[in-house]
């Protein structure tokens, strides 16, 4: 099992439209490195700590799992979607996404709570430069983060 942390805009997709949903597709990657991730790495099961960005305050705000394969990410095609993409054909797409099942709501982890986390230090979301939407979690960083959502 492997672990993941995933970033949204909390106006185009929040933790509260996920659990209402129930699952989402995780539409709209459009950073290679991010979609090899969900290509390659990502397999039905895998933890997601669901993260706000691009906010007033960004933080973990729940827990969800992937529960597809990576299959050809539809926005591509659509000249009407923000995440259009000219270059790339129904024949051969560039860009995959995968689908997430809300498990939980939690408390915010804050960004600022983060970064005072000793445990925490080496997460992708953390280091200077980092703008990936999606970052692998080592089982010990997945962990540690559970420790702090469910301690408050």
């Amino acid at each position: 099992m492997n672990y993941w942390l995933m970033k949204s805009e909390p106006d185009e997709a929040s933790i509260l439209d996920l659990q209402k949903a129930g699952t989402l597709p995780w539409t709209g990657v459009r950073n290679y490195q991010a979609r090899n991730f969900m290509r390659d790495a990502m397999r039905i099961g895998d933890g997601v700590l669901f993260y706000h960005s691009s906010c007033a305050e960004p933080g973990i705000a729940g827990l969800a799992e992937v529960c597809s394969a990576a299959y050809p990410d539809g926005t591509q095609f659509d000249p009407a979607s923000h995440y259009f993409d000219a270059k790339s054909k129904p024949e051969a797409p560039r860009w995959v996404h995968v689908d997430v099942r809300w498990r939980e709501t939690t408390r915010l982890l804050s960004l600022k709570e983060m970064r005072d986390a000793p445990e925490l230090a080496s997460m992708g979301v953390l280091q200077r430069g980092s703008r990936l939407s999606i970052t692998p979690v080592t089982p010990a960083e997945w962990q540690a983060v559970l420790a702090r959502l469910h301690s408050a």
